[in-house]
């Protein structure tokens, strides 16, 4: 017996150096500045996990789930541990962060941009959307992602009410003039909905990164409802979200930034994907989950539900999903995920610093600097 468990502890090491140390990717010269931006900022991070309930709105029914009176919402929320303590007010507010996860995901799905933007001084909370997270009921439903923008205001107000509850945690750590939103895949059109949709917008956010999100039925007529600084992070091998049809229109919104990382794959840029660096492309497993439950789902006009030509979404047909075969080879995820932070974090600095050097040094490095240094990253401006 105990020489069974003594086989099972050292399978159990070998494994967790297996994925700590091998298939990674060459380390930055740490000549570069990227290498620099990379290392996470100078506080420590804590997190804590919390399940909210929004009972002014219902979750709607599909398939085999009745429907529920109510939306709840599991939410992660991570913070500077050094900046916050429980009974003792934020000497300052600090710039709060919405991450929205892609479909079939969850909270965690951006966990490593979480904790380095907590890292350099941000309040970032991310929550399992009610029905399009991994564990929906009956199944995730796309369908949903109509209502999501409606939770991530029911998630603002929260966190701006304890903003000024005593004794909270966050007692005066919200800053409501830096109110930024990012997220992946169905979550980074979560994201630019709740930026610039004519009805479904939150007037409290000022910045919004949307990293691969569907956005092919939005017009110039939707984006010019408000202006913001918005970017896009895409690759053009990406299997899932069309690169032409999805991100290349980003250069429509007036100050937009593309940044196109060549190589990059859609399942990449999660959080998990790290695990799938072995693969010669995660979008495999990507397209196998993502590509099957929308096909069962029966709603081949979802995007229609999202709004009216009007408000500027048209109802167009949603580009082709899953088609590359072979799937070209994909970067090592690590990588990748290297890349998106520097890009996220760039972005939000140059619009959320405390200081002008720091906004100004920022902007010039996600624009020109990182470009230059990472050969794989190419980024374009629409500088009307």
């Amino acid at each position: 017996m105990k020489r069974l468990l003594l086989i099972v502890v050292l399978v159990i090491v070998a494994g967790g150096l297996l994925l700590t140390f091998t298939k990674r990717p060459e380390p930055l010269d740490e000549s570069l500045e990227s290498a620099g931006r990379l290392q996470n900022g100078p506080y420590a991070v804590s997190s804590f996990d919390v399940t909210l309930e929004d009972t002014t709105r219902p979750s709607q029914p599909h398939g085999e789930f009745e429907g529920a009176n109510s939306r709840t919402l599991k939410t992660r929320i991570w913070y500077p541990s050094d900046l916050l303590r429980e009974g003792r007010p934020a000497s300052e507010p600090l710039p709060l962060l919405i991450y929205s996860h892609g479909f079939m995901s969850m909270r965690t799905g951006g966990a490593y941009m979480a904790e380095h933007m907590a890292s350099k001084g941000y309040v970032v909370a991310a929550m399992d959307y009610p029905l399009t997270n991994y564990d929906a009921p009956d199944e995730p439903y796309v369908v949903d992602v109509v209502n999501q923008p409606g939770d991530i205001t029911f998630l603002l107000d929260q966190l701006t009410s304890w903003h000024s509850d005593a004794g909270n945690l966050f007692e005066g750590a919200i800053d409501e003039s830096r109110i930024g939103l990012f997220g992946l895949s169905l979550g980074g059109m979560t994201t630019t909905m709740t930026a610039f949709h004519p009805r479904l917008h939150d007037p409290r956010v000022d910045a919004a990164v949307s990293i691969a999100g569907p956005s092919f039925t939005f017009t110039e007529r939707f984006y010019s409802q408000r202006r913001m600084p918005y970017m896009m992070i895409a690759s053009e091998i990406d299997a899932l979200v069309d690169y032409k049809a999805n991100a290349l229109p980003t250069l429509l919104v007036p100050g937009a930034v593309l940044v196109t990382v060549d190589g990059a794959s859609h399942t990449g840029f999660a959080d998990m994907a790290r695990f799938l660096r072995w693969m010669k492309n995660p979008d495999k497993i990507g397209c196998d989950q993502v590509k099957s439950n929308i096909e069962n789902s029966n709603e081949e006009t979802w995007f229609e539900k999202i709004g009216s030509p009007e408000e500027g979404v048209e109802p167009r047909d949603p580009p082709p999903l899953c088609e590359m075969d072979p799937l070209p080879k994909a970067m090592n995820p690590i990588r990748q995920h290297w890349i998106t932070q520097l890009a996220v974090a760039s972005f939000f600095e140059a619009h959320f610093s405390n200081e002008a050097s720091v906004r100004r040094n920022s902007l010039n490095f996600l624009t020109q600097t990182l470009p230059a240094e990472i050969a794989e990253v190419s980024v374009a401006v629409n500088n009307n």
